[in-house]
């Protein structure tokens, strides 16, 4: 039986590659075709554009958009095929990748927080963590030259965002990378040598294909330091403690600093900052100032809103209502001349653009009802539906501890390592005494030289304790919010408390020593701080 033969010539061999040029004259001549049906299809139509003659909306003309659009993308696509089929330039190998989790530590002084950003036009790209990882990651051959131009390439994801400056002994990143590189037998020393000092891999682990560093965390473990004189009760004579007893003395309450040893003591009228900061250095808060942070620190624990701790979030926003775990004060330590406190807090994630504000917020609320002797069913009000301003304490204490992924540990030990899909758990465990040695040089030494040589927390505090407005009535003898301290959206209050823009700082110079003061001049300040710092953080999350 005679084989049917094609009619069609066959191609020859220069016809069968189609140049560049093809591609670009074939999608003119599809956009060509395609906005005259349009144009067509306009002229049939008897109303606007998006209606048609029935008055319903016309879906042919955002279909026929869309087609084009998917039309262009795929001729973009064989555009790039064709100029990688044609290119001189020889291409790496094929290694393969892997999903993995990798477990960092980072001093964060010296960078714009941990989220990779990019260059603004005529600006260098600013300094992040992941910006150094990745680079590091890509010169050490775990991430391709293929997807070296960008992290979005090998799904680059972070469990905690942290703000410019803030630390962390522990977090995690996930993306795919290439597990063995050819000539390199240690792939965790080699990354760490093209670190800065600064940053650094603890390890790294295969985990399941699904896993996403930022989706899988339930939880964040934070520590805030903070130097115990903070809890020494307002300065008599200052406009704080001025604002605070009139208020008090008009509910016919008492003030419960009067008594209060440390103040009275000397004369607080004629006493200047450099004397009472080396009396506040020698200050050890008492068994009873401790109970009393333990007992304000519980009513933080289980479900609540937290609305009043966030940046600027409508108090009947749900993702407000967040499950605190556990809240835990230490023994106060003694280091230098000074002696700290440190507040663990462990609970639910919150928004990734709020945990920081969140944590410094909270610990603001614990050192000024302490210091104040504010009853705690204040905070009962607080996660009410009233709005206040709730300031943060500087960013110098705050260092996150690590990520928490029990609901992803849960379900891999469900699993034998016989399974193909069983991974590790994620445990910094292993890495603990690393980590510990990282904390004291570069996280706690410079959080402690930084307050010697600036006074940081001292100009934090006396800058709380200097301000002449309402907006703090809620530290009061009653624990109640009073109208004058409420703050109502779209209403403008007389004398907001200003946050100033130095307390968000964690690095300064080495031949800086000039103490921080209570105030600054007006055209340095931030002005609209809450508005201002919402705007940023957003634009963080969302880039």
């Amino acid at each position: 039986m005679e084989e049917k033969r094609s009619l069609e010539p066959a191609p020859s061999p220069q016809s069968s590659k189609r140049s560049k040029l093809d591609f670009e004259g074939e999608s003119d001549s599809h956009a060509q075709t395609d906005s005259a049906n349009a144009t067509a299809l306009g002229s049939r139509n008897v109303g606007s554009d998006h209606e048609n003659a029935g008055g319903k909306p016309n879906k042919s003309k955002k279909n026929k958009d869309q087609n084009l659009k998917g039309r262009r993308r795929r001729d973009q696509a064989s555009r790039d095929q064709w100029e990688a089929r044609n290119s001189d330039t020889p291409k790496e190998p094929r290694l393969p990748k892997r999903e993995c989790a990798l477990m960092i530590g980072f001093c964060g002084s010296k960078y714009s927080g941990m989220q990779f950003q990019k260059a603004q036009p005529g600006l260098p790209e600013p300094r992040t963590i992941e910006g150094e990882l990745f680079r590091a990651l890509v010169a050490a051959g775990a991430v391709s030259k293929d997807n070296s131009e960008d992290p979005v390439k090998v799904g680059l994801a972070r469990a905690a965002r942290t703000d410019a400056g803030v630390h962390a002994v522990g977090n995690i990143v996930s993306l795919k990378m290439i597990m063995s590189v050819p000539g390199v037998d240690d792939l965790r020393a080699r990354i760490n040598s093209l670190l800065p000092p600064d940053i650094r891999l603890w390890g790294f682990q295969r985990v399941q294909r699904s896993f996403n560093a930022r989706l899988l965390c339930d939880a964040r473990k934070y520590t805030y330091f903070f130097p115990s004189y903070l809890l020494i009760p307002p300065k008599p004579c200052s406009h704080l403690d001025r604002v605070l007893r009139e208020y008090a003395t008009s509910q016919g309450c008492d003030i419960p600093w009067n008594d209060d040893p440390f103040w009275k003591a000397i004369d607080p009228t004629t006493s200047n900052p450099q004397e009472d900061m080396i009396r506040k250095r020698a200050w050890r808060a008492t068994p009873a100032h401790v109970e009393r942070l333990r007992t304000i620190v519980r009513k933080f624990e289980k479900t609540h809103n937290f609305h009043n701790f966030t940046v600027a979030r409508d108090p009947r926003d749900k993702t407000n209502t967040r499950f605190m775990k556990k809240l835990q004060i230490a023994e106060p330590a003694v280091y230098g001349e000074t002696e700290w406190i440190a507040v663990s807090l462990d609970g639910q994630s919150f928004m990734l653009h709020q945990l920081n504000s969140v944590k410094r917020k909270m610990v603001f609320a614990l050192v000024m009802l302490c210091r104040t002797g504010t009853p705690t069913n204040v905070l009962d009000e607080l996660f009410g539906l009233t709005t206040v301003h709730v300031p943060k304490m500087p960013a110098l204490g705050l260092l996150l501890e690590h990520p928490v992924f029990t609901g992803y540990n849960t379900r891999i030990a469900k699993l034998t390592p016989s399974d193909p899909d069983y991974r590790e758990p994620i445990d910094f465990e292993e890495y603990s005494e690393e980590m510990n040695t990282f904390k004291q040089r570069y996280i706690y030494d410079n959080m402690r030289n930084i307050e010697d040589r600036k006074g940081l927390f001292d100009g934090w505090i006396r800058s709380i304790d200097s301000y002449q407005g309402k907006d703090f009535l809620y530290l009061n003898p009653k624990g109640i919010i009073p109208p004058e301290a409420v703050v109502t959206k779209g209403e403008r209050r007389q004398n907001p408390f200003r946050e100033r823009k130095v307390f968000n700082l964690t690095s300064f110079a080495d031949d800086d020593d000039e103490k921080v003061q209570a105030e600054e001049p007006t055209d340095e300040a931030d002005e609209d701080a809450e508005e201002s710092l919402t705007k940023k953080e957003l634009e963080d999350a969302e880039g």
